[in-house]
């Protein structure tokens, strides 16, 4: 029997998760008490691990046993690390039937005139190259609210979410292969993205990814107003011409209305930052329940950070809905292995030092938590970074584990909301779409409780099932999807964050 003091997960596993702090002689399980200190969300031992035998956690292999590890002994980096095991993907071998509700739930969205479905009404500019970065910003202030004054330009315009820049730092001094390629995609995404109503790319004129080159390549004519700095006649004309488009459009933007929407045209992005111990036992699980509550509504839920994914890409693989889908997936993971390998890195150097300090030890455990915000259902497509979702169900893309670059993915790819578990207490938000925040722990969450939206320490805590709080998750994203403000959003959270994928050399 275990003790209240720590969480056990699998009835393989071969350690428990401790609640709180432990002190040495802190009984654990039966005939088991703590050997050290342990930390709040570390493992500890509950049975004696030989040099090189597997170390499971929910019943899977997290990492090997480096030297030999007594029961009470504290399991962390210093003895246990990574090592190889066969995987068997069993393609498509638990995909099963989706058990969809009779009537969907509803949420107050914008319906555009092409049939798509908003969840926000911004007006966007973004920027083809990093030199016309603080233009696209002179002409977003243009159109802020005033801290000290108070002052709102767009006052007049309550249906309006507000003018936002997306500014990056790529553009030009890059190979004209597949880096322009990944960030015309990317830039492609936010310029049809349905949270935008209108959108401005703002170019310097000389740069390798001009302006022209990005609209016939992703099909822009007609969705948006370019301008090229030195077309233009330099800053301060641009930045006129800038602020005379918005005003132009502001009238006409401002019709939006929210009218009663399906929760199947929701699609949510699925992220965790700065992950704990606890990240895989109360977040994500209960994330992964909402996930699978909003895939029987119809909607779609995006999983990425395929780095973070590594090692338990085989228990996907089951979930496929066909071998072709789950071989994407085995692909990428040949291709991260192949990167790292040319970068002098490996896939382990992945847990972060706060992951570590929060009781993580390798990716491998990382993974399995991670991979639990996507619930049960049937993976139906495997993507590349920032490609459209064009599928309902669950979707995985392919993104590094950063979390703005995996997030600027998922929402170029169509995402109209985010969801972001964190155990440590990022700060995160990623306009046009709003992020709702998802606290790992109770501590943490009453710590940081102006930035976070959702409290899953309960679970941990003993208050709440991981279905409950899941239902909570999902009620939350109705009507955040209906105009509820989160917690980023009123910190004005989201448009620093944009951070497309840079790839190859910056010549």
């Amino acid at each position: 029997m275990a003790s209240p003091l720590v969480l056990s997960l699998h009835p393989e596993d071969g350690v428990v998760i401790a609640r709180a702090t432990l002190m040495p002689g802190t009984p654990v399980v039966q005939g088991v008490s703590t050997l050290g200190r342990v930390p709040a969300g570390h493992k500890i031992a509950v049975r004696a691990h030989a040099e090189g035998e597997p170390v499971l956690r929910y019943g899977q292999i997290i990492g090997f046993a480096t030297q030999a590890i007594a029961p009470g002994e504290h399991v962390h980096v210093q003895n246990c690390g990574m090592g190889d095991f066969a995987k068997d993907y069993a393609w498509g071998v638990d995909a099963k039937a989706t058990d969809y509700v009779a009537v969907p739930a509803t949420f107050r969205g914008i319906r555009r005139a092409d049939g798509r479905v908003a969840t926000r009404n911004y007006i966007g500019l973004l920027t083809s190259v990093n030199c016309s970065a603080h233009v696209a910003e002179l002409v977003a202030m243009a159109f802020r609210k005033n801290p000290l004054t108070g002052e709102n330009p767009l006052a007049e315009f309550p249906h309006v979410d507000g003018v936002v820049a997306l500014t990056h730092k790529t553009g030009c001094g890059m190979t004209q292969l597949e880096p322009l390629t990944v960030l015309r995609r990317t830039l492609g995404g936010y310029a049809r993205h349905v949270n935008f109503s209108h959108v401005i790319v703002l170019g310097l004129g000389c740069e390798v990814n001009q302006i022209g080159g990005l609209m016939e390549e992703q099909k822009l004519a007609g969705r948006l107003r370019a301008m090229d700095i030195q077309e233009m006649g330099g800053t301060r004309k641009t930045v006129e011409a800038g602020i005379a488009f918005v005003r132009e459009v502001l009238a006409e933007s401002n019709q939006a209305r929210r009218e009663a929407i399906p929760a199947s045209e929701l699609t949510i992005a699925l992220q965790c930052g700065g992950s704990d111990g606890y990240s895989g036992i109360t977040a994500n699980p209960a994330l992964g329940a909402a996930s699978d509550l909003l895939v029987r509504h119809g909607g779609t839920v995006i999983l990425s950070e395929t780095p973070e994914t590594y090692g338990a890409e085989h228990l996907l693989t089951r979930r496929a809905v066909s071998r072709e889908v789950g071989e994407k997936l085995v692909g990428l993971m040949r291709w991260w292995e192949a990167y790292t390998e040319k970068e002098g890195a490996e896939m382990n150097a992945n847990p972060s030092p706060g992951n570590k300090a929060g009781g993580l030890t390798t990716i491998l455990e990382k993974s399995l938590g991670a991979m639990a915000k996507a619930g049960n259902t049937n993976l139906v497509d495997v993507l590349h970074y920032a490609e459209a979702v064009t599928k309902h169900g669950f979707v995985f893309m392919d993104t590094p584990g950063y979390d703005p670059v995996a997030a600027t993915g998922q929402v170029a790819g169509g995402a109209n909301l985010v969801c972001f578990t964190t155990g440590r207490g990022s700060v995160f938000g990623c306009k046009p779409a709003p992020s709702i925040k998802l606290a790992t722990n109770s501590a943490m969450f009453r710590r940081m409780e102006d930035d976070m939206d959702i409290n899953c320490g309960t679970i941990a805590d003993g208050e709440e099932s991981v279905q409950a709080c899941g239902e909570r998750i999902f009620e939350l994203i109705l009507r955040t999807a209906s105009g509820e403000a989160t917690k980023s959003e009123q910190f004005d959270f989201g448009a620093a964050e944009f951070a497309p994928w840079v790839l190859g050399a910056t010549m």
